[in-house]
């Protein structure tokens, strides 16, 4: 069934201009137009569901390109080495994100146990960074 950029951009829950940046970016194919509209298959809409998938994993785009080239029967190694780093590249970013969550959550307790002098959180924010 084919269907406009309009019903593939529906189809997958994005904006026709996620289509047209993907189409721009090289993960999704133009096809020809019949006049002025451009016509959809299927294949198109399996394509898209992947990228957004491989979004949702935490892929970059770029990676989710790479992982387009791959055969999903001969390439087994290369797309489990992709998917070791992406996990450890999440672990990362978690323990950075419960640290900032133990900071805060320190902050403020510190400032709901003292009503006076300035905010104990306000001033961690001005504090400079260093380097």
């Amino acid at each position: 069934m084919a269907m406009t950029i309009g019903g593939l951009a529906k189809a997958g829950a994005v904006g026709v201009e996620t289509i047209r940046y993907y189409q721009r970016r090289g993960l999704l194919e133009t096809p020809a137009g019949e006049g002025t509209t451009r016509r959809y298959g299927p294949a198109d809409a399996d394509r898209l569901r992947f990228i957004r998938q491989a979004q949702t994993a935490g892929f970059t785009l770029a990676q989710i390109g790479e992982l387009l080239t791959l055969d999903s029967g001969t390439d087994r190694t290369t797309v489990r080495a992709m998917a070791k780093t992406r996990i450890a590249e999440l672990d990362r970013q978690i323990a950075d994100m419960q640290a900032a969550r133990t900071a805060l959550q320190r902050l403020a307790s510190d400032c709901a146990r003292n009503e006076e002098g300035p905010c104990p959180i306000l001033k961690a924010f001005e504090r400079p960074l260093t380097a």
